[in-house]
């Protein structure tokens, strides 16, 4: 996403005019601009739907995608805000917010933060925003992917910088906060379990659900029908 600036500073404002701009209603979803592609919303959807799913039943975490973080040291929403494409808070109440205001979130800030890149984009995510997210936010981890040359790459903070995170044999990288790993499955970022199991949408999980019920009918038709070759009525064992 690009990254959202500070009115003073937006090449299309000047100094003269800024007093007389109509700044947004604080009630919006997102002070970014609208996404760059469906697949980039895709990818970023797919992330926030899986995680939910997996952690259903944890009310101890707050995760949003292209959601406004505010965190000006005056508490103003004019100013210092960012709106990272995925990001995940934990030890945090799980409830509906229209934006992350870190003074009304007890200070916290991300615990990970995912950005998809896009041509207009990656320069700011790999240098800008890396430094913002290592400096300021302190999130100790930082992904990034781009959905269409699939360039992976994620760090781990470590005495205040950055360190590179090294892929596991399956070309995952370790995310020490959700305790998942995050990698590339069908040309898509996805969360693999510490097994390496892909951790499925909710359709694909009731798929499976499905078809493995399907494979159990099967199963005992199939011993039935052997009972009664036998002369054995299975309905009486």
């Amino acid at each position: 996403m690009m990254i959202a600036r500070e009115l003073s500073t937006h090449p299309n404002i000047t100094q003269d005019t800024t007093e007389s701009v109509i700044f947004p209603p604080g009630d919006l979803f997102s002070d970014e601009p609208p996404l760059e592609s469906d697949l980039h919303l895709e990818q970023i959807m797919l992330l926030l739907k899986c995680l939910k799913w997996l952690w259903q039943d944890r009310n101890d975490f707050y995760a949003a995608a292209n959601l406004t973080i505010y965190y000006s040291l005056k508490k103003r929403k004019n100013e210092d805000f960012r709106g990272p494409d995925f990001f995940v808070v934990l030890d945090t109440e799980r409830r509906s917010r229209k934006s992350w205001m870190i003074w009304e979130e007890d200070g916290k800030y991300p615990n990970v933060i995912v950005e998809i890149l896009s041509d207009s984009t990656a320069n700011v995510d790999r240098d800008l925003k890396k430094k913002l997210y290592q400096d300021t936010f302190r999130t100790p981890d930082y992904f990034w992917f781009d959905p269409y040359t699939l360039e992976f790459a994620g760090f781990h903070l470590v005495d205040g910088r950055y360190q590179p995170l090294q892929p596991n044999s399956q070309g995952h990288l370790w995310s020490r906060q959700l305790g998942l790993s995050l990698g590339i499955h069908q040309g898509l970022l996805r969360f693999f379990t510490l097994e390496g199991e892909l951790v499925p949408t909710p359709e694909e999980a009731a798929k499976s659900e499905r078809q493995q019920r399907e494979i159990a009918e099967e199963r005992s038709e199939r011993l039935a029908a052997k009972l009664r070759e036998l002369n054995i009525d299975p309905d009486t064992i």
